[in-house]
């Protein structure tokens, strides 16, 4: 039974409310009974929970422009352009240029869901072993591996639509043209889209990271007696 438990802590930690489904199945198994494919099963479901619930939280209003740990900001060929606008009285239109791109993430960052849990329904025995053995971004790893192409390929057209219809194309091209007609400025023209995907998928592995050292480090937040008892272990 000990070892079912161990399998079950992969600790990309958007799951804690997954780990209480598993807690579930792994109670109800007999105590001889069960595969690791059993097992390796449960864990799956439980992941793919905790995704949803995780990428839900970027995808609300302000999750990306109100948590400054993963807020998008300006590119260094932007910056310029914002303290220029700012000199010229047209700081509202900068402030504004700032938060649309992160409404762009915002609007796009649901279509990781389906990649993630492709990633954990690939999952093996050997691949869960591996991330509970090793550092504290173990799991991180595994996923940035497994879905950081994916996430680019189907990041990139969603977040053009999404600066479509959050206004951002629109008010970054009032931005660009005004920066633009500066006298002696040398002018830009940034590749909005590419940039914003980027940095959503960044934002997601911030979280991804963060949470995940969290769980293996501090006992405070193992908050179900699985965690606490699988952690425990590690300690």
């Amino acid at each position: 039974m000990r070892k079912f438990a161990l399998i079950c802590m992969i600790p990309f930690m958007f799951v804690i409310n997954g780990c209480a489904e598993l807690q579930t199945i792994v109670d109800n198994m007999p105590e001889m009974g069960g595969t690791n494919l059993e097992v390796a099963s449960g864990l799956k479901q439980a992941l793919e929970f905790g995704v949803v619930e995780g990428v839900d939280i970027l995808g609300e209003k302000d999750g990306f422009f109100r948590d400054q740990a993963v807020k998008i900001l300006l590119p260094n060929e932007l910056q310029k352009v914002d303290q220029t606008l700012r000199q010229i009285g047209l700081g509202a239109l900068a402030d504004e240029g700032l938060k649309v791109l992160n409404r762009a993430a915002e609007d796009a960052v649901v279509e990781a869901k389906p990649i993630f849990v492709s990633a954990i329904t690939g999952l093996t025995f050997q691949d869960a072993m591996g991330i509970l053995t090793g550092n504290d971004h173990a799991a991180t790893f595994y996923l940035k591996n497994k879905t950081t192409a994916q996430l680019t390929s189907a990041f990139q057209p969603k977040i053009q639509n999404s600066l479509d219809k959050v206004g951002a194309n629109e008010i970054w091209s009032q931005i660009i043209q005004k920066y633009n007609s500066v006298p002696l400025v040398q002018p830009v023209n940034p590749n909005l889209t590419e940039y914003v995907t980027q940095k959503t998928i960044d934002g997601l592995f911030v979280k991804v990271a963060n949470k995940e050292k969290d769980i293996r480090t501090n006992l405070g937040a193992r908050t179900t007696p699985l965690l606490q008892r699988v952690f425990a272990m590690q300690d």
